[in-house]
């Protein structure tokens, strides 16, 4: 567990948990807390018995918001792509008048990349704080959307010039992560527009057309998911499609071969009947002779077929 005073972007350390009971003179307090810490935190902040179990829960955290009397608790999802797995990581936020508390189970790069947003804009307001996690956060959907976008058009090329199995398989896992990250697009544009209304007293009024914007980039973010979700079924269709086309384009190939060889066939059918009256059977270069024929033959029907593009 980190805690630290912030005021006007500037952090230092706080040494005793005890301190932060009491607001600053100037600015805020950040505890930066795993969920081992809430044991000692629950009982010196009042936080709620729900609000502790949902973060202490293995399951995946539904985004959330909920209002108590001195406190907020608010549940969102960090985003990460590793152009095969989606991962979403629950980052829990207790918000209060004079302090905020994140609570996580894994590290999050946003906390990280915080900070030099923090001293930039000379942060002095936990409601400030809590602006530019959510910025932070929403505006990382916007760049795993544009991978998965590279990865769709890549996906696209590589099934339309040379079509595998293991395309099927990264069609379905892609679209299913997809859908997944979809079911909490919802939930976390409602937290989003609670935090826009102006009844929250512990966000400030001025913070409204910041949490505004933020609420319309997470608009354009589930329409993003949506089509990625339609791109996907078409993605499918095209795969499907060349599958078919590959197949015809086999079959056409042993259908051309099959032609040529049924004229080869049927003059090796007649010299392999038990007859001595077959013309040129006893020629002394009758067999020579007969291949030259069946080779030329099967030349000329397969140039032909090549000019007709059937091969």
């Amino acid at each position: 567990m980190k805690i630290r005073h912030v005021s006007n972007g500037v952090f230092s350390t706080v040494e005793h948990i005890e301190q932060t009971l009491v607001a600053p003179a100037e600015g805020f307090y950040w505890i930066d807390a795993d969920v081992e810490d809430l044991v000692e935190l629950q009982p010196l902040f009042g936080m709620h018995d729900l609000a502790v179990e949902d973060c202490l829960n293995e399951e995946e955290q539904r985004p959330k918001i909920e209002i108590y009397e001195h406190h907020y608790f608010i549940v969102i999802n960090s985003i990460r792509f590793d152009d095969e797995e989606i991962f979403l990581r629950a980052l829990n936020i207790f918000l209060g008048k004079h302090y905020i508390i994140t609570v996580t189970k894994q590290k999050i790069n946003e906390l990280r990349t915080l900070k030099p947003i923090l001293w930039e804009q000379e942060v002095s307001r936990p409601d400030q704080f809590l602006y530019h996690l959510v910025d932070l956060v929403v505006d990382n959907y916007f760049l795993v959307g544009d991978r998965i976008d590279t990865r769709i058009e890549t996906l696209e090329e590589d099934i339309l010039m040379h079509t595998k199995k293991s395309h099927l398989n990264e069609i379905i896992g892609l679209r299913g992560e997809i859908l997944w990250v979809k079911k909490v697009l919802g939930p976390q544009r409602e937290v989003i527009a609670t935090l826009n209304k102006k009844e929250l007293k512990l966000i400030d009024d001025q913070l409204q057309k910041y949490f505004s914007d933020v609420y319309e980039n997470a608009l354009k973010i589930a329409e993003s998911f949506d089509t990625y979700r339609d791109l996907m079924g078409n993605l499918r269709e095209a795969y499907q499609s060349s599958l078919s086309s590959r197949a015809n384009e086999i079959m056409r190939v042993f259908t051309a071969i099959t032609t040529i060889f049924m004229p080869l066939t049927f003059i090796t059918g007649i010299y392999g009947m038990n007859f001595d009256s077959i013309p040129g059977l006893h020629f002394r270069y009758g067999a020579y002779v007969l291949l030259g024929i069946m080779l030329l033959l099967g030349l000329c029907m397969a140039i032909i077929f090549r000019k007709k593009e059937w091969l």
